[in-house]
């Protein structure tokens, strides 16, 4: 009896001793308060099962290893900048929009340098898209990486499987990397096809729960393409049929996408150079994946990552700091608005300082649970004056942000907890009066097509349903 005794005693110890040092850990690690009470909680209340929880879930291991490949970055791009004049000068600076307050708060929280020398193109949908990006793939003479969330096993995929495939035979170096929840959106999955025809492919941290992967974070939400280190591709577009509007799918999807040319196709590469070593090991380098570079055209821009290792919050602090210095307008394009309180009071501030705020979602969302929770964002930024629009089917996975004549946030990020602070996601932040027209010019023919929402409308609906939002609302931080 003595001798179990005294083993229970051990055992009680040596769980508290775990505890005790989970909660250290969570003090002086965790950032958010609320984050940090309830794991502490958590882990005190629940023994054993909420330290194994913590250790298992609430330990950032991606930081560690994000850090360790950001340090091995090639250092000649920067010099092949300074000799070819693409860094702003801080006289420059001073000539930009908002008298250069919002490069230096995106510098400061990137550390990345605004780029001078690109052309950007708008791509609307995989019609134009599709094509574009097929059209590089089979031009390729050196290398191609591609990173995307889903890479369907349908018609799209196939065209992009075929077109890889055909430049492996060239002997050009390929690259896939699909996360591992956006590869199982189709079945069979594209991963073993891939393989098949050649093509090395890896997917981004495998989860182990396949039938919870819809609600699984950590994932890689960046879409993105460079070929022969020359041309890059990036927005919010998978790789999927249902993006070819012409094609009269069953499930169609707007979306927009982006063609650059320049030395900020250096700023995509990088992140896809950081995420394949993550996920596979390899490290690439030299110049058949980074280009000397040169200028193609008039558009400033800087590449802003985005995840939940040692770039956390970037993505939130450039909308807040666009926010901060709109003088005219701000037009918001998202499939998915739950932003959290600081980006609400940020717009609502906005408005009431007489700068025309409006958001752009779709009427019929794809998620019925975000459609539900978004009522009470939506209904604190109607408060305060600012403009909501729905734009009628198919269904808008367009994401953009513009703010008076000469800034556009272009890429993969949402405005809701996943893409902010759950995500790895991938933005480029675009100086140019022109570049700004033509996208524009794409938002005046959206809201042309769309409702105005009211507040009143919002607060007439019947209670049952006001009920349900109210309830989907809790579910904001995980959806």
């Amino acid at each position: 009896m003595d001798t179990t005794f005294e083993i229970w005693t051990l055992l009680t110890l040596a769980e508290r001793l775990l505890a005790v040092t989970a909660v250290i850990h969570a003090v002086m690690n965790k950032r958010e308060t609320q984050s940090v009470i309830g794991w502490v909680g958590l882990i005190w209340f629940s023994p054993l099962i909420g330290s194994i929880l913590y250790t298992c879930f609430g330990i950032n291991r991606i930081r560690r290893q994000g850090q360790r490949i950001q340090r091995s970055r090639d250092r000649k791009f920067r010099e092949q900048l300074k000799r070819g004049q693409f860094l702003e000068t801080s006289t420059e600076r001073k000539h930009l929009p908002f008298t250069g307050r919002l490069d230096s708060v995106v510098s400061h929280v990137t550390g990345k340098s605004l780029l001078s020398g690109n052309e950007v193109i708008p791509l609307q949908g995989g019609e134009q898209a599709y094509p574009a990006m097929l059209n590089a793939i089979a031009e390729a003479r050196q290398t191609i990486a591609l990173s995307t969330y889903i890479f369907d096993n349908d018609r799209a995929g196939k065209l992009f499987i075929a077109a890889l495939a055909e430049a492996v035979a060239r002997k050009v170096e390929v690259r896939v990397l699909i996360d591992d929840v956006g590869q199982r959106y189709s079945n069979p999955s594209i991963l073993r096809a891939l393989r098949q025809a050649g093509i090395t492919a890896h997917v981004f941290l495998p989860t182990l729960a396949p039938r919870m992967a819809t609600y699984a974070n950590l994932r890689l939400h960046r879409k993105m393409m460079v070929v022969d280190g020359k041309i890059g591709f990036t927005g919010g577009m998978n790789i999927r049929e249902g993006c070819r509007l012409d094609w009269n799918t069953k499930h169609p999807v707007q979306d927009l996408h982006f063609q650059i040319r320049g030395p900020a196709v250096w700023h995509i590469q990088e992140a896809l150079v950081t995420d394949w070593a993550f996920a596979s090991g390899e490290t690439l380098f030299g110049e058949g994946w980074f280009a000397a570079p040169h200028h193609y055209g008039t558009v400033r821009m800087r590449g802003i990552p985005d995840g939940p290792d040692n770039e956390i919050d970037d993505i939130r602090l450039v909308i807040l700091g666009a926010l901060a210095v709109a003088e005219k307008r701000v037009d918001i394009v998202t499939p998915y608005f739950l932003p959290d309180e600081s980006i609400i009071n940020a717009m609502n501030i906005a408005a009431m300082k007489g700068i025309q705020v409006r958001v752009l979602l779709p009427a019929q969302n794809n998620i019925r649970l975000v459609q539900w929770a978004q009522s009470d964002p939506i209904s604190n930024v109607l408060s305060r004056g600012c403009q909501v629009f729905e734009t009628p089917p198919p269904f808008d996975h367009t994401k953009l942000m513009l703010v008076d004549n000469d800034w556009a946030l272009i890429g993969s990020s949402n405005w809701d907890p996943r893409s902010l602070r759950l995500n790895f996601e991938f933005n480029m932040e675009c100086y140019d009066h022109d570049l700004v027209s033509q996208l524009d010019v794409l938002v005046e023919q959206k809201l042309a097509q769309s409702k105005q929402l009211t507040l009143a409308a919002l607060h007439s609906r019947p209670w049952l349903i006001r009920l349900r939002d109210g309830l989907a609302r809790m579910g904001i931080p995980y959806l």
